[in-house]
């Protein structure tokens, strides 16, 4: 076990809806050894406790809906006990997620290389958390709780012709289907509201603060890896593999 005491690696995989999030998580869980996936919407309120905004629509994409305590307990469960809460059943890998346009020789490759690079680091198990909303202000408690932060960005145009192209998703209590206008009104405005304070001027499809990103340990995927899936894995294997070589390093 580490010098840090915690028995399991927790790496956040945040952004907005349809930037590659869960898509990015499932393919490092198959390329790095002993990974496992939690997903943020895992931790969603029943169906009944969804606010609503105030156009009289349900607001799935905002800090309201989820069940922080819940989500603060699951992890620290998982830091201290170094596998999944009991009775924790993933209702979101029953959503479909479509095919990622990484070739399968990369993440062959890839998977190579973890084996022989974390040889000796892989008794440690490392939890993948994917979500929305991780790494906001109002978060901060619990996106405190990560070893690694990744986070990535899409434009609002990718955006809006990626979740309008989903056929919904399976809720606690049912199935959710997008109302028309919801990316513009909803996903995007919220995006903006808890992203902005990372982007100079608050501009969600700007400049980053640099600064402000280094100082909370905050990965940012370079803008090149943006609808390259492939270069995102990359970049995020190597961010990866280089925290687990120092923690291991440290032990």
């Amino acid at each position: 076990m580490s010098a840090s005491g915690n028995k399991a690696v927790l790496i956040g995989v945040s952004g907005v809806s349809s930037s590659g999030k869960t898509t990015l998580a499932r393919l490092l869980r198959d390329i790095v050894p002993n990974t496992f996936i939690l997903h943020e919407d895992d931790f969603y309120k029943t169906d009944q406790e969804i606010p609503v905004n105030e156009d009289g629509v349900q607001d799935w994409d905002c800090l309201g809906s989820l069940d922080l305590d819940l989500l603060e307990q699951a992890l620290d469960f998982i830091k201290t006990h170094g596998y999944l809460p009991p009775n924790l059943e993933s209702k979101e890998d029953k959503n479909a997620v479509g095919e990622s346009g990484v070739d399968r020789q990369r993440v062959a490759e890839l998977k190579k290389a973890a084996r022989k690079q974390l040889d000796v680091k892989s008794d440690v198990p490392v939890f993948i958390i994917d979500g929305f909303l991780l790494f906001s202000q109002d978060m901060r408690h619990i996106r405190e709780l990560f070893d690694i932060k990744l986070f990535l960005r899409a434009d609002h145009k990718t955006v809006k012709q990626r979740r309008e192209a989903r056929t919904g998703y399976v809720t606690l209590e049912g199935f959710w289907e997008d109302p028309p206008g919801y990316v513009d009104s909803v996903v995007w405005a919220n995006y903006a509201k808890d992203h902005g304070f990372l982007f100079e001027d608050g501009d969600v499809e700007g400049k980053l603060k640099d600064d402000l990103c280094e100082e909370l340990r905050i990965d940012t995927a370079p803008l090149q890896v943006q609808g390259n899936m492939t270069a995102c894995v990359d970049w995020a294997f190597d961010r990866i593999l280089s925290h687990l070589s120092k923690r291991t390093a440290g032990d």
